[in-house]
């Protein structure tokens, strides 16, 4: 007997728009004194974007799924980013594109901390 299985629903954040979430993270950091020229580094940084390509993606209302996909260069030193977000170890998120959000959303958390640039940013 075969099973008619419904493909896996996709998370809801992949379909979000980034440009959404955005603000969030900008508030996050604001409320720690950071900026958001340190939050568009952090995105520059893990993704590749340019800062022009950043601010479009943001205007067109990109979802996510699609941010990081069709993001130019993913950081390799991202891979060093550990710890949890949300109650999850990012190092252990098996689905690729939530793995890069939960990414993103490490850096955010650590410069909401105050921890240094050089160290966000894996250098």
């Amino acid at each position: 007997m075969t099973e008619n299985r419904a493909p896996a629903k996709k998370p809801r954040i992949f379909t979000m728009s980034f440009a959404s979430v955005y603000p969030l993270y900008l508030t996050k950091a604001d409320k720690k004194g950071r900026t958001q020229a340190e939050v568009d580094e952090i995105l520059r940084w893990l993704t590749g974007y340019s800062q022009e390509a950043l601010e479009a993606h943001l205007e067109a209302k990109t979802d996510f799924e699609t941010f990081f996909a069709e993001a130019p260069q993913l950081n390799p030193a991202r891979a060093r980013i550990q710890g949890v977000v949300c109650g999850v170890r990012v190092e252990e998120v098996q689905d690729p594109t939530m793995r890069e959000i939960r990414y993103l959303d490490k850096l955010i958390d650590e410069l909401a901390r105050g921890r240094p640039m050089e160290k966000i940013l894996r250098r």
